[in-house]
């Protein structure tokens, strides 16, 4: 009987002492959009253009209201989003053939070394062939897009990248010989192959590979910029396979275009969401859906036609909201609790942080970002002291501070402060620089 108690009592101390289950940090997912504007989707105000999977997905998790991208445009926007610094720091501030340098840290490097798989899809712009700053170079294990910002206009290119290696496609393209984009830009004249749809089954293949691990994936669309060099062949800029629902529509065709790219969006990130289920990985991954700044006004886009701005003021290369206030939704079945909406004020640059504080790593001291994920859990929230925008392309450099519900842009070349407050006047359309005077200046200051 003695010995069959100390059997017993041995073995409950080996089961106390077994270690427990190792749960797998969760994998992250960040889709980029190019050029949509916070009033282009449904979860924001849109009326006309259909959204219903990133509407469901804002009603399955949480939509933010303030969020900013990085910058105004296309580079500087991304070198924010992966360094997790603002455009007062960060290597990249303006487009341009400028790439990343070897000391710059980035979000997949510090994830890469947490043991996540990385990869991005899409397009990348932070460092051109034979730079340092491409992606294999920058912690991505997986490549397959652009690597030129000016290339990705086109939609139907000739050859895509995959790593360091050129793939073939099967569309043939004319190369512009004129203007700042001569050698880049390029059209198509024979269109087979889309390269967002490429992007969206590229993504479903990425999770497939790396579903037993740990990944991080930041995909990178396209849509809906558009291709400005189309007009060298007599086509619109809003380029896409068909019009889809709005092919009837009494349009012009570049109206048709761009709401059947945001509703192309719109079903790819519903299939990848999708998908995610299916393989039982929606429990066990953050995915976050942004823009990488405000709607253009390029390959015959009217950014009013629609309201893609909505309530706000500007669009693409201004620092007015409109120019830098964009969607973000964040979607985490079971952590994240559905249909709420926060006002609390974030940057892409926090995604850097946010991304180490759910794959549970030490917050990487040189960085202007905070972790949202206290927002996502619905606990307390740091909030920033401010944030800043520089933007130095053209003849009007100028800079924007958001300071509490203040927000303050200046532009240097006619040394001229605009304040605004942002409780009352989402659309900055009535300047307090003047009855304000000490404030504008302390946040230009």
């Amino acid at each position: 009987m003695k010995h069959i108690l100390f059997t017993c009592a041995v073995l409950l101390f080996l089961l106390s002492c077994t270690p427990p289950a190792v749960v797998s940090p969760p994998n992250i997912i960040y889709i980029l959009a190019d050029d949509l504007g916070y009033g282009d989707l449904g979860s924001y105000g849109q009326e006309v253009i259909q959204t219903p999977r990133l509407d469901q997905m804002a009603s399955e998790g949480l939509r933010f209201t303030d969020h900013y991208a990085g910058s105004t445009v296309c580079a500087p926007s991304r070198c924010a989003l992966m360094t997790g610094l603002h455009t007062g720091h960060c290597r990249i501030r303006g487009n341009g053939l400028y790439a990343l340098l070897e000391d710059d840290v980035t979000v997949a490097e510090a994830l890469k070394e947490a043991g996540y798989a990385t990869g991005v899809i899409g397009k990348w712009g932070l460092g051109q062939a034979g730079s340092s700053g491409i992606p294999n170079l920058q912690g991505f294990d997986y490549f397959y897009g652009y690597l030129d910002q000016v290339r990705a206009h086109n939609f139907y290119p000739d050859w895509l990248w995959r790593d360091t290696l050129q793939v073939p496609l099967k569309n043939v393209v004319q190369m512009v010989s004129r203007g700042a984009v001569a050698g880049r830009g390029s059209y198509a004249t024979e269109k087979v192959e889309y390269s967002h749809d490429l992007f969206a089954g590229e993504a479903l293949a990425f999770v497939d590979r790396h579903q037993d691990q740990p990944f991080f994936l930041y995909l990178a669309y396209t849509i809906p910029h558009a291709n400005n060099q189309a007009r060298h062949g007599g086509m619109h800029g809003m380029e896409v396979p068909d019009y889809g629902v709005y092919e009837g529509e009494d349009w012009e065709e570049v109206h048709k275009g761009t709401a059947a790219m945001i509703s192309r969006l719109d079903r790819d990130v519903g299939r990848l969401l999708d998908h995610l289920s299916a393989l039982g990985l929606a429990k066990n991954t953050l995915v976050v859906f942004s823009s990488d700044n405000g709607p253009h006004r390029a390959g015959g886009r009217v950014p009013e036609y629609f309201g893609s701005s909505g309530p706000l003021r500007g669009i693409k290369r201004d620092l007015y909201e409109g120019g830098i206030r964009v969607p973000m939704i964040a979607w985490w079945p079971g952590t994240v609790e559905q249909g709420r909406t926060t006002s609390h004020v974030s940057a892409s640059w926090d995604f850097f942080a946010t991304a180490q504080d759910v794959a549970r790593l030490p917050l990487a001291a040189d960085t202007d970002g905070i972790s949202f994920l206290p927002t996502l859990l619905g606990q307390d929230q740091p909030s920033h002291d401010y944030l800043y925008w520089e933007y130095h392309a053209g003849r009007a450099p100028k800079q924007a501070v958001r300071y509490g519900p203040y927000k303050a842009v200046h532009f240097r070349a006619a040394d001229r402060t605009e304040l605004y407050d942002l409780r009352s006047d989402i659309g900055e359309l009535h300047n307090l620089a003047v009855e304000n005077e000490a404030l504008a200046d302390s946040l230009y200051a």
